[in-house]
């Protein structure tokens, strides 16, 4: 079990762990006698040391002051012995290129305290430990992961997850933040898909090939809100492209349980058939790759939709490095089909300000809501879709829209203080969704606002994001030179 509960915010990132990697990793030799450790700990006030092999650079455990009271003083072992035989083995490593989101979701799953980081060739890179990246904290979120951690069945499940949606009611009640709501609702969603998926998993017999679960639309961007459906794909590995649909075959009852389980969860299945149950998205890893070519080569309608949806993808479960190995892909083709980038610029402004003159409001033409405006549409969907080109065209891995904003600032010549203006209108705009998500009657009023019912401030906020969207617009238009 974890000493307290902990603080999810600090792994809602997407930054990559290089950033929280100790300045001075402390490492020995596995010959190396337990009395070297001693004064390492003491001096950099430290309570880990990784045994490293000097030739190879490979890791191969941790040295913990817990490791050297039980294994050594208590069991009355000489200081001469080798930390080899008293460290903790079978790590759990990640690359040191994964996010902090990831390592907090595995620390949390797996009770860990600490986490090896490597390169991509095996070689070590750093230790990161519950401290590097939690604070401490008297909330719920410790108890609601324990609660997740513990369900031994769906049922189980599915009241830790309807309790999720309530302490983020809760949460954005207490001013939180709302990039840091989103991303904690999407890090406790997490953790609920990936016991869903191991508790279903129990009960079937997987082809033994690598395989991964991914995550598209907003949970593919850590911006899960209150009122969310599922979007998800599963992606795997075939040797031989005969052994392609026997495979898929395999998976589809899997997948299309676990589309149940996370139903049961809260999380509807999703109208659009955008699952993992669904044939089309249960694909080989060169089924992907042709997918999104065949996409990018027609810049069509649907084709800029599908991307909208499906290029925003994050692996959740499984062997990460299949989806590793997609986004590289995708990021080698994208250079080449600029028209399909220019495409989806075009779509995203197609947005209408729903502001007209002397900044009145223009309300949406919802015969079944009149007199509302889709705060979805209007004030966060035009960053998302901004965020994305901009990440594709310039490389950025990063699949959250704050995240895609910050990497690509500096690389597209977008000043420091124009960047805050836009982070701070697209918080505005989400947190207007999320207070009508919290008060709305029926799901389809989740993401639709009365100017009238909002205060004075509210309404003169509003105004702004409208007005900061159509400053960024016109930069995504200069950006491909289709500006006037």
């Amino acid at each position: 079990m974890l000493e307290s509960p902990i603080e999810l915010s600090a792994f809602s990132s997407g930054a990559s762990l290089r950033r929280s990697v100790r300045a001075n990793t402390l490492t020995l030799a596995p010959g190396a006698p337990v009395a070297d450790a001693l004064p390492l700990l003491e001096m950099a006030h430290v309570d880990a040391v990784a045994v490293v092999d000097a030739e190879r650079g490979v890791p191969l455990g941790i040295l913990t002051l817990r490791d050297v009271l039980r294994r050594v003083v208590s069991a009355g072992a000489p200081l001469d012995t080798p930390v080899a035989a008293v460290m903790t083995g079978g790590l759990v490593t990640l690359s040191a290129d994964a996010t902090i989101h990831a390592a907090g979701v595995q620390m949390v799953r797996r009770r860990l305290r600490h986490v090896v980081l490597v390169e991509p060739d095996g070689r070590f890179a750093g230790v990161v430990s519950q401290s590097d990246l939690f604070s401490r904290s008297r909330g719920r979120g410790g108890e609601l992961m324990d609660a997740i951690a513990g369900a031994a069945d769906i049922e189980a499940l599915a009241h830790a997850a309807a309790l999720i949606r309530r302490h983020a009611a809760e949460l954005l009640a207490e001013g939180m933040a709302t990039e840091t709501l989103c991303q904690q609702v999407s890090a406790l969603n997490d953790l609920v898909s990936l016991q869903a998926i191991d508790l279903v998993a129990a009960n079937f017999e997987l082809p033994y090939v690598p395989w991964c679960w991914l995550a598209f639309g907003s949970e593919g961007r850590l911006e899960q809100t209150l009122s969310t459906d599922q979007d998800n794909g599963l992606l795997f590995l075939a040797e031989l492209p005969e052994e392609t649909e026997r495979l898929r075959q395999q998976f589809l009852p899997f997948a299309q349980a676990v589309n149940k389980a996370l139903d049961a969860c809260g999380f509807p299945l999703c109208k659009g058939n955008v699952m993992a149950g669904n044939a089309e998205l249960s694909l080989s890893l060169d089924e992907w790759r042709s997918r999104f070519d065949g996409w990018l080569q027609l810049p069509e309608p649907q084709a800029v939709l599908n991307a909208t949806i499906f290029f925003d993808f994050r692996p959740l479960a499984g062997d990460e490095g299949l989806a590793s190995a997609l986004r590289q892909h995708l990021f080698a083709r994208v250079p080449m089909y600029d028209n399909f980038l220019r495409a989806m610029v075009q779509a995203s402004l197609e947005w209408s300000s729903p502001l007209g003159w002397f900044s009145t409001f223009r309300y949406d033409n919802n015969p079944d809501f009149p007199h509302t405006l889709d705060i979805k549409k209007h004030g966060v969907r035009p960053w998302v879709d901004a965020a994305r080109v901009w990440a594709l065209a310039n490389g950025v891995a990063a699949t959250n829209t704050a995240e895609r904003l910050r990497s690509v600032a500096p690389r597209i010549g977008m000043p420091h203080e124009e960047l805050t203006a836009y982070l701070a209108a697209l918080d505005h705009a989400q947190r207007l969704r999320l207070r009508r998500q919290v008060s709305a009657s029926v799901p389809a009023e989740a993401n639709l606002i009365d100017p009238d019912d909002l205060n004075e401030l509210d309404r003169l906020i509003m105004k702004e994001v409208f007005k900061q969207v159509k400053l960024v617009q016109q930069r995504l238009e200069r950006s491909f030179g289709l500006g006037s």
